[in-house]
Order: C-alpha cells, then sequence, then structure tokens
C-alpha cells in the first residue's frame, strides 16, 4: 500500500509541476508573442491579460487536479480534507473571476448564440 501511496504521490507532483510549467511557459510565451506588438495602437493591453488569464486558467486547472489526487489517495484525514475544500474554493473563485475577465461574462451566463441550446 505504500508503494501505491508513493505512486499517486508522485502524480500530484508531476500534475502539480506541469501546472506550474504551463502559468510559466504560457505567460512567457505570450509576453514574448505581445512585445513587437507593443507600438502598436489598440487593444494590445487587453488581448494580452485575456492570454495570460488563459495560461492562468489552465495552469490552475493541473493545480487543482494535483490537489485532489494528492488529498484523496495520499493523506486521508479530515484537516487534509478541510484545507483541500479551502484550496478549490479559492481557485475556484480565481477562475471564474479570471474566466470572466478573459470571456468577458459569467460562466453561467449563455453567449447570444447559444441561448436556444437546451
Amino acid at each position: 500500500m505504500a508503494g501505491m501511496k508513493d505512486l499517486f504521490g508522485l502524480a500530484a507532483g508531476v500534475m502539480e509541476a506541469v501546472g506550474v510549467a504551463i502559468i510559466f511557459i504560457g505567460c512567457a510565451a505570450v509576453t514574448v508573442r505581445f512585445v513587437p506588438r507593443l507600438r502598436a495602437a489598440g487593444a494590445v493591453y487587453d488581448d494580452y491579460r485575456r492570454a495570460v488569464g488563459k495560461a492562468i486558467l489552465l495552469g490552475l486547472e493541473f493545480l487543482i487536479a494535483g490537489d485532489i489526487i494528492r488529498t484523496v489517495a495520499v493523506s486521508h484525514t479530515l484537516e487534509s480534507v478541510a484545507v483541500l475544500a479551502v484550496i478549490v474554493l479559492i481557485r475556484a473563485f480565481l477562475s471564474v473571476t479570471l474566466g470572466f475577465d478573459v470571456e468577458g461574462r459569467w460562466p453561467w451566463k449563455r453567449t447570444a448564440g447559444r441561448a436556444n441550446d437546451a
């Protein structure tokens, strides 16, 4: 059983490392892509913020997955579940607010083109 816990602990660490890498590489790539456009007038800043927000959102998903794996498979204490709940709530709040910032609408609002979908 200890071998499985180690394996799941490693999997959680990999997921968290991937999340951090996505945020770092995503932000770096977006910055490199937008630096040449800085002299252009228009909504470059808004486009930059949206692209960085997308990288952060994707990275947060991997970080949450790593936390869930670690809590469910590695440590089964009530304290670790409570810590996970707080982390998930904070990251969910960040995801919703970043999603609003990126898409310009709340996640539960439908776009005009999809209003008739059931």
